[in-house]
């Protein structure tokens, strides 16, 4: 799911702390959220001989955030903050999953010095990304919230290559980071996480975590500038990130990626590209012995205009994975056309029409590329 990108000195951030007061006034605590909500009309190929629905209701985007922050005696801002998700966590059937999550869960200082984060959020490769803009409410090409397409006879999630330029290696894993200050435009940011799969907010502080998990000591780092030349604003980014993967036969992970937003006038235009490494086909950071050997090439393009409530755009995602033993590559294309209209502070209402083709590898089904069309109407509330 995309998120907000780091700015110049925080993101929207949240939290409780508990013990001794760390300051004469309290930390400020707010509670926000937002859900995303549409109707689809959905044209998705024949799968193994099932059919599927031709109409589809999406609910995304599901968090409840609690926000605390607060200027401590000694000049430095604290805060904490947690997003509680209804749904599965690991991304399964969040459409009917009754489960209430806590995704995130991290604190944080932040002064001259620049900031530091620990605990259960994205690092630094995810949040200081630039990549394609969003002009649905709620939902783009790029790690979109709603993707109208089954490539298997079940319906399930399912995707022969990724469908994101973000790093997700160690997405929401428990992690420490730091950001320095923002210096003529320039931003550096770095992250350490000890072991991917260990978000675990409710009961992690008691004992250590064993070797052998299945990627551990996931380092990241990451640059990008954010400036204005001659009435344009510029974003501009790069980063690297690399893990250690445990088991015989297995090949350390690896993820490059650059983006770029430009906007003037009304207009952004705005793209990105990451390559990865050993990391299986068909999945965002799975890495296995089958995985070995893989690599996966992703861009995105997209143009978007906004004036006074309206926004309309256009953007186009693609991705291609190889892989030793595939007779031919997976991948999968995105191409969106829509756009939206405020109808007031935080309610939002839009047009959403998804061109998605996918093609699994030769092996795995044949190369048969499966279509889907689909149109729908979004609505996004955020509170």
């Amino acid at each position: 799911m995309k998120k907000t990108l780091l700015g110049t000195t925080a993101l929207v951030s949240a939290g409780l702390i508990a013990g001794p007061a760390l300051a004469s006034d309290p930390l400020t605590v707010t509670v926000g959220g937002s859900i995303v909500t549409g109707f689809y009309f959905v044209d998705n190929d024949t799968v193994a001989g099932a059919d599927f629905d031709d109409t589809k209701v999406a609910l995304v985007a599901r968090n409840i955030d609690i926000v605390a922050e607060g200027t401590l005696d000694n000049g430095l801002v604290a805060g904490a903050a947690l997003k509680l998700q209804l749904g599965d966590d690991e991304g399964n059937a969040l459409n009917t999953s009754d489960d209430a999550t806590f995704s995130e869960a991290y604190a944080y200082l932040e002064g001259g010095f620049g900031r530091v984060e620990l605990g259960a959020t994205d690092g630094a490769a995810f949040k200081m990304h630039y990549s394609s803009p969003w002009f649905v409410p709620g939902n783009g090409v790029d790690s979109p919230n709603i993707y109208n397409i089954s490539t298997n006879a079940a319906g399930t999630t399912s995707f022969s290559s990724r469908t994101s330029t973000y790093s997700l290696l160690a997405e929401d894993d428990n992690k420490i980071s730091y950001f320095t200050p923002r210096l003529a435009g320039f931003q550096l940011g770095a992250s350490f996480t000890p072991e991917v799969g260990g978000n675990d907010p409710a009961n992690n502080g008691f004992g250590v975590s064993p070797t052998g998990s299945s990627v551990e000591e996931v380092f990241e780092i990451a640059a990008n500038y954010a400036g204005e030349f001659g009435g344009a604003s510029v974003g501009v980014d790069v980063f690297y990130v690399t893990g250690e993967a445990t088991g015989a036969g297995i090949d350390d992970p690896e993820e490059i990626g650059v983006g770029a937003s430009v906007g003037f006038g009304g207009f952004t235009l705005g793209g990105a590209y990451t390559q990865t490494e050993n990391i299986a086909a068909g999945t965002q950071a799975t890495t296995t012995a089958a995985g070995t050997g893989t690599e996966s090439d992703t861009w995105t393009v997209g143009l978007a205009y906004g004036t006074g409530p309206w926004t309309v755009g256009v953007a186009y995602f693609e991705s291609e994975t190889e892989a030793a033993g595939l007779l031919t590559d997976a991948e999968n294309n995105f191409l969106q056309f829509g756009g939206g209209y405020s109808l007031g502070a935080g309610v939002d209402i839009g047009l959403d029409i998804q061109i998605i083709e996918d093609t699994p590898s030769a092996v795995a089904a044949g190369g048969t590329s499966i279509d889907s069309t689909s149109a729908g109407v979004v609505l996004a509330i955020s509170f």
